[in-house]
């Protein structure tokens, strides 16, 4: 029997994992401890005038689709108006079918205008446009609406040490708001030495402070203080993107500072020297961030702006990175043993994007726990290219098999967008059916209070108790 498209039991394939999700899993509240939502948008309670606005301004994954599908970049990042690219965008829907976009985009017609079972193409493109068109102008549309119709119990922004934070600070405690909106520290820009701009970024960390930075000290006093300006915004995480992770020694001042001194003067470092600086910084945040109970993230090997072209005429974040194959498991270990020696490695969640090292991450992982918290060291969710139907699946079962899954803090969006979130239902509908499944085959006991619970934790309670209410 053929299954309805996105029908009540979409990608639920027994009677178990039908229950779970519809009695268990699809009424839990969302901590989305991971965006790239723009915290002024949220302040401002932003309002979108049409469906191409909201659906593709800033969305580099539909970027990279549309032009894969042969579209021009005029009608993807040009100066087309939205119209035009959201007629481009539904006209090349049916060549999406298998890539996750084709779900998410159906399920966010689905969730947030209420058309279910509609299907986008040419065809129905503009009776879905002035439909949803005229749901935008309506209150629940805004942005804080947006995310209170999904149950968003936290929005967990990403932010530079140099921001403000004006818009978290004014938005803290408001309890009209209906959630929590909150920064993560993310010190990118300090530790990669060896980019074009790291002198630049110095000198405006320095006046961010208000204090020189001329030595390592000086630099980890600058980070610290304005790590402790965000805690004081509400900060429960950090999060470092991380392309390439290497290993480096164990030196001394005199070393650390004669490679801030070089660079500062506009010398290149050599590679020794942007591992030995890239650990000490870690490390050095590590300890930082231990002491104040803040939950450390790697996101590590992405290629970034692999295209030189598409770089040079629109900048990062539009569509042209992909995964690395680069040496893990040696130099992360390495680091986590580090902070792990002296007590003061942090509740920590570790993310590749190549999906061959989930197996290195599950077992690093499972080399740090310490008995302190469940799960102390994740391996965290499916990310980026692997936030898709068997990415997902892939790394929950070897999380499962050379793990724990129990203590897995589940799903984020990592998104720009606030029509993302219909993506935590699809990680769930994929969690009910893996573990339906294992009651079907025998795996586990036929027992609903077992499951019931280990579903409960996974969506929403783990992640509740890591970054809403921490002991």
């Amino acid at each position: 029997m053929t299954k309805p498209f996105l029908g009540d039991d979409f990608l639920l394939e027994t009677d178990h994992a039908a229950r779970l999700f519809h009695q268990v899993a699809a009424s839990l509240p969302i901590v989305d401890y991971h965006n790239h939502l723009p915290p002024a948008e949220i302040a401002s309670d932003k309002r979108w005038d049409t469906l191409g606005r909201i659906w593709l301004e800033g969305d580099h994954y539909k970027w990279r689709a549309m032009r894969w599908a042969g579209i021009d970049e005029r009608l993807v990042t040009g100066d087309a108006d939205f119209r035009e690219k959201y007629e481009a965008f539904a006209g090349a829907m049916p060549r999406f079918v298998g890539n996750p976009l084709y779900h998410w985009s159906h399920l966010e017609l689905a969730r947030y205008f209420g058309m279910k079972g509609v299907v986008l193409n040419a065809g129905s493109a503009g009776e879905i446009w002035d439909e949803a068109n005229r749901q935008l102008a309506g209150p629940d549309h805004s942005a804080r609406g947006l995310l209170r119709g999904m149950k968003v119990e936290l929005v967990g922004t990403t932010d530079d040490p140099c921001d403000t934070l004006e818009h978290h600070i004014a938005l803290k405690g408001d309890a009209t708001l209906g959630f929590r909106m909150v920064p993560s520290f993310r010190p990118d820009k300090a530790f990669k030495i060896e980019l074009d701009g790291f002198a630049d970024y110095v000198a405006r960390l320095s006046e961010t402070c208000g204090q020189p930075v001329a030595t390592f000290d000086d630099l980890i006093g600058a980070l610290t203080a304005r790590l402790d300006h965000f805690v004081a915004a509400g900060c429960r995480a950090t999060d470092h993107g991380i392309e390439i992770l290497r290993q480096g020694r164990d030196c001394g001042a005199a070393r650390l500072d004669a490679i801030l001194s070089k660079r500062l003067s506009g010398a290149t470092p050599d590679e020794d020297e942007i591992a030995d600086f890239q650990t000490a910084v870690l490390v050095a945040l590590g300890r930082a961030y231990a002491a104040r109970d803040l939950v450390m993230q790697f996101h590590i090997g992405a290629i970034r702006n692999a295209r030189s072209a598409l770089f040079s005429r629109l900048g990062p974040d539009v569509g042209g990175d992909s995964i690395a194959d680069l040496p893990l498991a040696g130099p992360l270990n390495a680091l986590l043993d580090r902070l792990d020696r002296t007590g003061e490695l942090p509740r920590t969640i570790l993310y590749c994007l190549d999906p061959t090292r989930n197996e290195v991450v599950v077992t690093t992982a499972g080399n740090f726990q310490d008995g302190s918290v469940p799960g102390k060291v994740q391996a965290g969710s499916g990310w980026w290219f692997n936030d898709q139907l068997d990415g997902m699946e892939r790394q929950m079962a070897q999380l499962a098999q050379m793990g724990l899954l129990s203590t897995f803090v589940g799903m984020l969006t990592d998104s720009r967008s606030f029509l993302s979130f219909p993506r935590h239902e699809y990680f769930r509908r994929l969690l009910c059916n893996m573990v339906g499944g294992w009651m079907e085959r025998g795996l586990m006991p036929p027992d609903t209070e077992l499951a019931d619970g280990l579903i409960r934790d996974i969506c929403h309670g783990n992640a509740k108790r890591w970054f809403l209410d921490p002991a």
